[in-house]
C-alpha cells in the first residue's frame, strides 16, 4: 500500500515537477475539482444575499427555475462538495509527506473519480430541476434517484481516501514501533475515524431509504427517520469541514507566522475530543421534531455543550502559538504583540481573519444548541447566518490561506498576487461579518430561512421592522461578490502562469514544530529528565492509541442512536413523496 520515498541527490528540472512525489497530481485535481465547484456556489450567493435585502434577482437568471433551485445549488455545491473534495485532497497529502510515504495512486484516482461521478450525477439532477432539495434534501420532498446516488458515491469516495489514510498510518506504525505518530498525521487520522463514523448516517439513509424510495421500490418513507439518520450526519459534517482548518491552525499556521506549537499535547486532546463527542450530538437540530423523547434531546444539548471544550483549547492553545511567534519577531504586552505578526502574508492573514470569526460562530452555536434558546431562532434567518460564519468564514476562509501556500507548492508556480489575496481575505472575512449581523438580526425577527423573501407575502410587518438588516445583507452580498472575483483571479492566474521555480525554491510545506521538542532539542540535559516532561510524553503515548478512542466513540454513537433508531424503525410511518418545483 505504501512505499518510503526516495531522497533526491539532486534538484530535479521543473518539467519533473511530479516526478518525485506523484501524489502532488491528484491532490491537485482535488483541490482544483473543489475550487470549480466553489466558483459556481459562490456565483448563485449574491443572488441569495439580494432576496433577504428584499431585491429580486432570479427572474432576470432564465438557467434557474426557481430561487428554491438556486439555493439547492447553492448549499450542495459550497457546503457538501467543495468543502469534501478540498479536505479528501489536503488530509491525504499532508500525512503522506509528513511520514515520507507515497500513496497507492490506483486507490486515489478511485477515490477521485467516484466522487467526481457522483457529482456529475448531482448535479444534472439538481441543473434538470428534477432534485430541488435544498442542502438537507428532507422527504417527503422527492428528488431523482440520481441525485440520492451521486451524493452516495460522493461520500465514498471520501471515504476511499479516509480509508487508505488510517491504512497508512496503521503500516507506519507497524514499521516504528514505539514511536509517536507526528501530529499533522495524527490530527488527519482522527478526522478520518471521526467522519468514517459520522458518514453512516447519510450513508443508511440515502442506501436504504431514499434510492429505494425514489426509484419506487417502497410506497412511503419516514419523514423522522430520514431527518434522525441525517442530522446524525448533519451535524458531525461540521466537524468534518472545521477540523481540517484547526489542523492548519495547530500545525501549520505556526510555522507561517514564526513560531512554534505552543502545545502539542492540548493539540492531540482537542482532537481525541472531538473524535469522542462530534457525532452524538445531532439531536439537538432536532429539537422542534415530535417522536423523540425529551430526555434524549437534554443529554444531547449537554454533549454538544462539552464539543465547546476543545474549541476553547484550540483558542488557548493556538492563540500562545501566535503570541510566541510574535514575541520571537520582538513583540510583547497584553495586545501590543498582535502587531508584529505577518499581517502582509495572506496564508497568515486569511486564517487569523477565519479563527476571529469562528468567536461569534461559535457562540452563536451554543444558542442554537439550547434547547429554550433555540425556539426562539429555529429556522429563521439566523440560522443561515451562523452556517455562513461558522463553515462560510471560518472553514473558508482558513481554505483560502492554504491554498495561497498549497498551490504554489504543488505546481511550483508563484502566487500570481500577494496583494489582491490579501484584499480577497479582508474583503471576504468583512463580507460575511455583515452578512452575519444582518442574518442573525434577521431571525431575531421573525424572518424565515429558505424563502423567497423577495416575493413573499405575509410578512409585512415583519419586513418594515427588518429594513436596516436586510440592506445590510444585500451590501454583504456584493461585497462577497468581489472577494470572490479576487480570490479565483489570484487562484487562475496561479495556475495557469507559465513561470515555474526551480525544487529549490520550491514553497515548503510549514509544518510546525511544537516548543517542547524544540527544548527537548536543545536543552536534552534537562527536558529529559523533566517530570514534566515525562507526564507530558505519557499522556502523548495515551492519545496515540487512536484505535482505542475511536472504539470509544462508536460505543457513544451506538448508546446515543441505536434504542431511538429500533424505536423508529419498529414505529414507522410511511409518507408518499412530494415535488413542489
Amino acid at each position: 500500500m505504501t512505499t518510503i520515498l526516495p531522497t533526491a541527490a539532486q534538484p530535479l528540472p521543473a518539467e519533473q515537477v511530479y516526478a518525485a512525489h506523484p501524489e502532488k497530481k491528484v491532490t491537485l485535481y482535488f483541490l482544483v475539482t473543489g475550487l470549480i465547484m466553489l466558483l459556481v456556489g459562490l456565483a448563485i450567493g449574491p443572488l441569495q444575499a439580494l432576496n433577504y435585502a428584499g431585491i429580486d434577482v432570479y427572474r432576470y437568471i432564465p438557467i434557474l427555475k426557481s430561487y428554491y433551485q438556486g439555493l439547492s445549488l447553492h448549499g450542495v455545491l459550497n457546503a457538501l462538495v467543495f468543502t469534501t473534495y478540498f479536505i479528501s485532497g489536503l488530509l491525504l497529502y499532508l500525512p503522506c509527506r509528513e511520514l515520507k510515504v507515497r500513496p497507492n495512486l490506483v486507490v486515489a484516482w478511485t477515490g477521485y473519480w467516484t466522487m467526481t461521478i457522483g457529482v456529475l450525477m448531482a448535479a444534472y439532477a439538481v441543473l434538470s430541476n428534477s432534485s430541488t432539495l435544498l442542502y438537507t434534501f428532507y422527504p417527503p420532498l422527492q428528488g431523482s434517484p440520481l441525485f440520492y446516488i451521486g451524493a452516495a458515491l460522493l461520500v465514498v469516495g471520501s471515504l476511499i481516501i479516509g480509508v487508505q489514510v488510517i491504512v497508512i498510518w496503521t503500516l507506519w506504525k507497524r514499521q516504528h514501533p514505539g514511536q509517536v505518530t507526528p501530529i499533522v498525521t495524527f490530527m488527519s487520522v482522527a478526522t478520518w475515524m471521526m467522519w468514517a463514523i459520522a458518514s453512516l448516517g447519510l450513508v443508511v439513509e440515502v442506501v436504504f431509504l431514499l434510492i429505494p424510495w425514489s426509484l419506487g421500490w417502497t410506497k412511503g418513507i419516514d419523514p423522522l427517520l430520514a431527518r434522525t439518520l441525517f442530522w446524525y450526519t448533519g451535524h458531525a459534517i461540521v466537524y468534518f469541514w472545521v477540523l481540517p482548518a484547526y489542523i492548519s491552525w495547530y500545525a501549520l499556521l505556526p510555522r507561517t507566522a514564526g513560531g512554534k506549537i505552543a502545545s502539542e499535547t492540548l493539540a492531540r486532546l482537542s482532537f481525541v475530543l472531538f473524535l469522542l463527542l462530534s457525532t452524538p450530538v445531532g439531536i439537538h437540530h432536532q429539537f422542534a421534531d415530535p417522536g423523540i423523547p425529551v430526555l434524549l434531546k437534554i443529554i444531547q444539548m449537554l454533549l454538544t455543550f462539552l464539543v465547546v471544550i476543545p474549541s476553547l483549547l484550540t483558542a488557548f492553545s493556538v492563540g500562545a502559538s501566535l503570541e510566541l511567534a510574535a514575541q520571537a519577531r520582538g513583540g510583547g504586552g497584553w495586545l501590543g504583540w498582535i502587531r508584529h505578526l505577518p499581517w502582509k502574508n495572506p496564508v497568515f492573514t486569511a486564517q487569523v481573519l477565519a479563527m476571529v470569526s469562528f468567536i461569534p460562530g461559535g457562540a452563536g452555536g451554543v444558542a442554537n444548541a439550547s434547547y429554550a434558546l433555540n425556539t426562539a431562532v429555529h429556522n429563521t434567518a439566523w440560522i443561515p447566518g451562523h452556517f455562513h460564519i461558522t463553515v462560510g468564514t471560518a472553514t473558508t476562509l482558513t481554505f483560502f490561506g492554504i491554498s495561497f501556500w498549497l498551490l504554489p507548492h504543488i505546481t511550483r508556480k508563484p502566487l500570481a498576487s500577494i496583494k489582491m489575496a490579501l484584499w480577497s481575505s479582508w474583503l471576504w472575512f468583512w463580507g460575511m461579518i455583515i452578512f452575519a449581523v444582518g442574518m442573525h438580526w434577521e431571525g431575531l425577527i421573525g424572518i424565515p430561512r429558505r424563502t423567497y423573501l423577495a416575493t413573499s407575502t405575509g410578512l409585512g410587518d415583519m419586513i418594515a421592522r427588518a429594513q436596516i438588516p436586510m440592506a445590510l445583507t444585500g451590501i454583504s452580498g456584493m461585497v462577497l461578490m468581489v472577494a470572490s472575483i479576487l480570490y479565483f483571479t489570484v487562484i487562475f492566474r496561479t495556475l495557469l502562469g507559465r513561470r515555474r521555480v526551480p525544487e529549490s525554491e520550491e514553497v515548503p510545506i510549514p509544518f510546525s514544530e511544537s516548543l517542547a521538542h524544540s527544548e527537548a532539542r536543545s536543552r536534552p540535559e534537562v527536558t529529559g529528565v523533566s517530570p514534566a516532561g515525562m507526564k507530558i510524553a505519557g499522556a502523548v503515548l495515551v492519545m496515540d492509541r487512536l484505535w482505542i478512542f475511536f472504539a470509544l466513540a462508536l460505543a457513544l454513537v451506538i448508546v446515543m442512536y441505536l434504542p431511538l433508531l429500533i424505536n423508529l424503525v419498529l414505529n414507522t410511518h410511511l409518507v408518499p413523496g412530494v415535488r413542489l418545483w
